[in-house]
């Protein structure tokens, strides 16, 4: 016996208002069922539980008509399935976390491995060229650096001033806010460096270089008073990490860039898409980066004060970083998952 007319048409009807969320949603659990759960994006990761309680929805009002039965077991996979993606995810978010940390972050950082040597030669070259306006007319000094970055720091404070700066002490409530502070600010030039990438690279060039300035400007301050020693030794400890977290966010926003310009076979929406997911994700590990740097920056710096100490833990995070990027960046081409 053939099914009602009325019947077909409402199941139909049912099908077409709502199978294009279904096929949403079971496109996003076959990317994390095959790929994993790094693989979505941030807007993506809010969607998956909005589709499915809509499934869950759909698949109610099926059994409530009491629709036909291949649909009805379409979807009660599709909700299972799907659950446990959702509520899965909480379980494995650890190990979430540990995938990307040990192998997505490394990885991408390594992919853009050409605008991360660049960003640094772009930093690099701000530096020595604060450097040396400073040292060639230390008036330059006061156009190289705004007042609140340098903090009282000037061609005219005594030598006993800027030593003592390099070596004061604070209570642990001024820290946290100092800590607070310090992570604001540079995750706003991250960002910025970042962001900037969508205007075809070329302001990420200006962050990355004036940033550079300033610092070179307090460097040639320092060595005009025999401090270099301990001015360099009072940054690095943390600026090993903050600087090299600055520079990924300057290559990432490169990168963007260079999509933007030569997006190649692709269409350039497209293009930059896809390079904004990449770099969306290697900025997760910038911020991560910045918050341990502020850390360091002021607890560590402000309470260990030896040349021993602080050279090891400066020499220590480079030779950190070195391998995390370096030997587990590339782990990812010598087993073909990144090109």
């Amino acid at each position: 016996m053939s099914a009602a007319p009325g019947f077909v048409l409402r199941s139909v009807r049912f099908r077409h208002e709502r199978e294009a969320r279904w096929a949403e949603l079971e496109e996003l659990i076959k990317r994390v069922e095959t790929q994993g759960p790094g693989t979505l994006s941030a807007d993506e990761v809010l969607r998956l539980p909005v589709l499915y309680q809509a499934a869950l929805s759909s698949l109610s009002v099926a059994r409530h008509l009491s629709l036909d039965r291949g649909l009805l077991a379409y979807l009660e996979g599709l909700c299972t399935r799907a659950y446990l993606v959702v509520y899965g995810r909480a379980r494995r978010r650890h190990g979430f976390l540990r995938t990307f940390f040990s192998q997505r972050f490394p990885e991408l950082v390594f992919e853009v491995r050409g605008a991360l040597l660049l960003a640094c030669l772009l930093l690099l070259a701000g530096v020595a060229c604060g450097a040396l306006l400073t040292h060639l007319d230390p008036e330059r000094f006061y156009g190289l650096i705004g007042a609140e970055e340098a903090q009282g720091r000037s061609p005219e404070s005594s030598t006993e001033t800027l030593y003592q700066i390099l070596h004061e002490t604070h209570s642990t409530s001024e820290l946290s806010f100092f800590a607070s502070q310090l992570f604001t600010n540079n995750a706003k030039v991250a960002m910025s460096a970042f962001a900037c990438g969508f205007l075809g690279g070329v302001p990420t060039v200006l962050v990355l270089f004036t940033n550079g300035l300033s610092l070179g400007a307090l460097s040639a301050v320092y060595a005009s008073r025999h401090l270099s020693l301990d001015f360099w030794l009072w940054i690095l400890p943390h600026g090993v990490t903050e600087l090299l977290a600055i520079v990924i966010a300057g290559a990432s926003g490169l990168s963007i860039g260079a999509r933007a310009l030569f997006p190649g076979q692709q269409s350039r929406r497209r293009a930059l898409a896809e390079a904004g997911r990449a770099s969306g994700a290697r900025v997760m590990g910038v911020v991560c980066m910045l918050l341990l740097a502020a850390l360091l920056e002021s607890f560590f710096r402000h309470n260990v004060h030896g040349y021993a100490a602080r050279a090891a833990v400066a020499l220590g995070s480079a030779a950190f970083w070195a391998y995390y990027f370096g030997w587990l960046g590339s782990r990812g081409q010598r087993l073909g998952r990144v090109p």
